[in-house]
This record gives C-alpha cells, structure tokens and sequence, in this order.
C-alpha cells in the first residue's frame, strides 16, 4: 500500500515472478489461496494493496471463467504483511448468462483486510465507440527513466526526474510510460499487472502540486496510503510495446486526495480508466506502541 517502490531489494522482483504470485490457488469452492511474495529492503513490510487486487481479478476469472472482469473496486482497510499467506473468498451476489457480480473479501490471520467488489460480463458487439485519447506527451525515448527496480520492467516518467522530491513541483498531473517483459497473453493476468500499477503514482501525482512535500516523507513527517482504487477494462485488453499511465489529481483536503487515471497503449488505444482515494496526513506522534514502519 506504499506509492514507491524501494530502490533496493534483497532478493530481486521480476515481471514473471510478479505474474507468477498473481496465481492463486483454489483451496476449496468460493475460495483461494495468494501469497504476499518477497520481502523488501526497507522496514516496512507491507504488501502493496493493488497486489492483492491483481490476485483478486485472476481469482474472480476463475471463478467466472465464461465472463470477463469489466471493473473492480477495491477497500484497503487493513495492510497486508509480507509473510502469512492471504485467504480470498468469494461472495457471489448474482450470477446470470450476461454478468456476474461478487466480492472478494482478502484475509489475513484471520482478519479482513481488502474487499474487492467485482463485476463481470460477457462483452458484446460495439452499439457505439468513443474513448478519451492518449495525452500529448513525449514519448517513452524522451521521458525520464525512473528508479523502481524490477527486472523485466521499465518505468519513465514525463517532465519529473524523481517523483519522490519535494523540489519537483509542477501541475497535479503525472504521465508514465511503462513496458513489461514478459507481457502476459492471458486476459485476466493482462488485467491484473494492469491493476498493479494503478496504486502507485497517485498520491506522488497529489503531493507534485504542493513546494516542500514528497513523496519521500511518506511515513516520516505524514502519513500515505492508498485508500481506495477503482479500475475500469475496456475491451479488448492487449497491448504491445509501452503504456502510458495518465494521472491527475483532482481534489486534495481534509487528509485525503482523489485522482482519476487511464491506461493507453502506445498506439492511443484507451484500455483501462481509474482512481485512487488516497490518505495524506500529518504523522501521529502517539500511540507509539505501532511502529511507525506499520502505520497507515
């Protein structure tokens, strides 16, 4: 549930890998079964909360293996931590030959952590068409490569050489192209590393607009969490190549921002749209027997 990645890691995050502990396993009917993956360099062992939602998406598919995944809304209301494997069960609210909807409740230890509310269909021919186009940007050759280590992955960012410094000041807007390798030729995969990114530029795109705050002092002098995340599949989800993720930050006041966000492929084709409520407030002081690391 962090907005960055750690620069370094003990044990190096890959693309496959990634994909990989997207896979849950079944562990009985409604129910699966996810692991949190590795542990990070940095303190704070949490897991990112758009991870959990990417294993929630493929899990859903499964169960609903006739439909595609058309949106999902997830509530992160507790972290996750690295280690203790994480139980999803499936409530199916209604099932029918056009669409489905559940929600998938993500446990830890016993405790509810994340609830993702799920709603899928069996896409149909265009009655009408329109998307929202690409932004004009410069390209990914031109953007500024961004230090967010994963093999496999490339991250560069337009017109903000490092997206965690308070002196980086300019619109609430932050534009990133992104390119995978492997890239996954399964819908629900293709959905899901999709949904993984959507977390984790909101509230640095948020916290651009206001001089003398970064993301760097996310949980030393305030405290950063992606709340909420909603993500939107536009049929058909396939790419190849580099996909800029758009982000603007709308609203930001009284501890929380909002920011609104789509996917393009290269080419401008529109393929996914989203948004993050994300919490930014002053770092508590008391109740100190929480670790700061460990704290939302």
């Amino acid at each position: 549930m962090t907005t960055s990645e750690p620069t370094t890691s003990p044990v190096e995050w890959t693309v496959q890998g990634l994909l990989d502990l997207f896979e849950p396993q079944p562990d009985g009917d409604n129910r699966f079964i996810a692991q949190t993956g590795l542990a990070d360099a940095d303190d704070r062992q949490v897991v990112e909360g758009t991870q959990v939602l990417a294993q929630a998406i493929v899990a859903a598919a499964r169960r609903f293996p006739d439909k595609s995944v058309r949106s999902v809304y997830a509530v992160f209301a507790r972290v996750v931590l690295v280690g203790p494997p994480v139980e999803l069960d499936i409530d199916v609210i209604s099932e029918g030959r056009s669409t489905a909807t559940a929600v998938i409740t993500a446990s830890q230890n016993g405790k509810r952590c994340i609830t993702v509310t799920v709603l899928a269909d069996v896409p149909s021919g265009d009655v009408i068409r329109h998307h929202l186009p690409k932004a004009q940007v410069v390209g990914p050759q031109d953007a500024q490569p961004s230090i967010m280590p994963m093999d496999g992955r490339q991250v560069r960012l337009v017109d903000v050489v490092d997206v965690n410094s308070p002196d980086e000041v300019g619109p609430p807007e932050l534009h990133a192209w992104l390119h995978y390798d492997p890239i996954p030729a399964r819908a629900e995969l293709a959905k899901a590393l999709i949904a993984y990114f959507t977390g984790h530029l909101g509230i640095s795109t948020t916290m651009r607009a206001h001089e003398g705050i970064g993301t760097a002092q996310a949980h030393l002098t305030v405290s950063t969490a992606p709340m909420t995340v909603s993500v939107s599949f536009h049929e058909p989800v396939q790419w190849q190549g580099w996909l800029l993720y758009g982000h603007e930050s709308t609203q930001v006041g009284a501890g929380m921002s909002y920011v609104r966000g789509t996917v393009h492929t290269e080419e401008g084709e529109l393929l996914a749209s989203f948004t993050q409520d994300g919490l930014i407030r002053p770092l508590r002081t008391s109740d100190t027997d929480i670790k700061h690391q460990s704290r939302l």
